[in-house]
């Protein structure tokens, strides 16, 4: 016996190490999520000069154009439920790879082919807005997928903290094109950032696309997929990879079961957990994140920080969003899922209050940075990953492909709706636009305390009959 215990280790060892190896090349999908997201902070004033000055354009124009990925990311959620169920977990992540990297490329120099280079014209700005476009559509599937694949990869007991891995890489992925943006910029005059800077800055991200599209091809397709296809033996063989033998039949046993149980409709476990993921991807959107991730660099200009030195102010902003997710990390399978996303929203609304009433005794300065601090830094161990967690956690497995796909293009509809009016909001009033989200974050919280289950330790079909037996108790209770 004494024997066998360090060969029981090193194989439990080896397990994990290959189920963490598996995630973080999921988790290269949340860092172009957060690439792709971000690298429009460097950009969006060069952006302006470039087409909506030139063009003699609207402020909602340029809102549209700085948003303009964002209806992809709604495009892309939609039809991700489609593609994990037809394609797979893994293959539509290959997609996403893929539309990442043909986006990087064009959105650099959406002149090629049609487009003298250096004369925009309306022309123009549409093809460079359908690049962008055709980015967030990659960008929606693996925001849906990516964290839906390790939530069937993970384990109950890591499940939390490596579905918040994704998030970190999303933040990461943000911090990561804030240095290249940061460094594109550092030096250079203003007209060069202007006329071929913002370019350098896009077809960065073709590298890290090229890296997740290469690396896709080593892992496995996950066993719930698997076994919805009919396709017993490679998922078997794929759960004796990630469990102990024992483990392994009791959870083939388990999913096989939740497959059999119910109907694949989307409804067929009731309307509440579905109005519940959609609300906690609404909220997730309409507390402001990405007007704060989006505008950085303009917010923080308007508190008279040079160009240079905004960039390297949103450099300071995303190691303090990198330092709060690892938080998330490690908190969200001790503390729970609940209490991290009242906690957020509390220090979300103390944040967005702040920054509301700096704005409106007209005083910007070092306050405000610290006010954005204190919100961002609320979010991102908070609302950030654990909304994630609960999207890969609250869904049956017959209908996790629908659900989540309908949460994740509400999430993007929402963000798009946000961001998009964030510019035309601010020319009428700062201090109501921070208000408003501020309250978003008071009412973020009485909704997760009144409505969100906690799904802390269980797995995935424990949670499925819990929801199945709660909602056969209340038919009983109503007749």
């Amino acid at each position: 016996m004494e024997e066998d215990c360090p060969l029981s280790l090193k194989m439990s060892n080896n397990k994990s190490l290959y189920i963490v190896l598996i995630t973080l090349v999921a988790t290269l999908g949340g860092l172009l999520f957060g690439y792709d997201t971000a690298v429009i902070s460097g950009a969006e004033g060069s952006l302006q000069t470039y087409f909506a000055d030139s063009l003699n354009l609207s402020s909602l124009v340029h809102g549209i154009t700085v948003s303009s990925a964002l209806i992809g990311c709604i495009i892309g959620g939609l039809l991700s439920g489609y593609f994990s169920t037809r394609i797979g977990r893994k293959y539509s992540l290959v997609l996403s790879a893929v539309l990442f990297l043909f986006s990087a490329v064009g959105s650099a120099f959406p002149e090629f082919l049609f487009f003298q280079q250096g004369e925009p014209s309306i022309a123009l700005l549409i093809t460079f807005n359908l690049y962008r476009i055709i980015g967030g559509i990659g960008v929606g599937l693996a925001s849906a997928v990516a964290p839906m694949y390790i939530g069937e990869i993970a384990p109950p007991h890591l499940r939390g903290r490596l579905v918040s891995l994704n998030q970190f890489a999303v933040i990461f992925g943000m911090l990561v094109v804030y240095f290249v943006n940061w460094g594109i910029a550092r030096g250079q005059s203003t007209e060069w950032v202007n006329d071929i800077g913002w370019r350098y800055m896009f077809l960065s991200e073709a590298i890290p696309a090229l890296l997740f599209l290469v690396f896709l091809f080593t892992v496995p397709e996950t066993p719930r997929y698997l076994i919805s296809k009919k396709q017993d033996d490679k998922a078997m063989n794929i759960l004796t990879k990630l469990n102990d033998q024992t483990m392994a039949k009791a959870t083939m046993y388990e999913i096989k079961n939740s497959f059999d149980a119910q109907k694949g409709k989307l409804f067929s476990f009731g309307k509440k957990i579905i109005v519940i993921g959609v609300l906690l991807s609404i909220f997730q959107q309409f507390v402001g994140i990405n007007v704060a991730l989006y505008y950085a660099p303009r917010i923080f200009e308007s508190m008279g920080a040079a160009r240079d030195a905004s960039m390297f102010q949103t450099i300071v902003m995303g190691l303090v969003n990198v330092v709060f997710t690892v938080v998330a990390i490690v908190t969200v399978d001790k503390f729970g899922r609940k209490p991290l996303l009242i906690i957020g929203s509390i220090g979300m609304a103390v944040g967005m209050f702040g920054v509301a009433g700096m704005a409106f005794a007209n005083v910007i300065g070092i306050g405000t940075l610290i006010f954005i601090i204190i919100y961002t830094a609320s979010f991102m161990m908070s609302w950030g990953p654990v909304v994630w967690v609960l999207l890969a956690e609250i869904f049956p497995n017959k209908i996790r492909g629908q659900a989540v796909a309908l949460a994740v293009a509400a999430q993007w509809a929402a963000n798009y709706f946000i961001s998009s009016t964030y510019p035309m909001m601010m020319e009428y009033s700062g201090g109501l636009t921070y208000s408003f989200y501020g309250l978003m974050s008071v009412l973020s919280a009485l909704f997760v305390w009144k409505l969100v289950p906690e799904t802390k330790g269980r797995s995935l079909e424990e949670l499925e009959m819990i929801l199945v037996r709660g909602r056969k108790e209340g038919r009983r209770k109503h007749g």
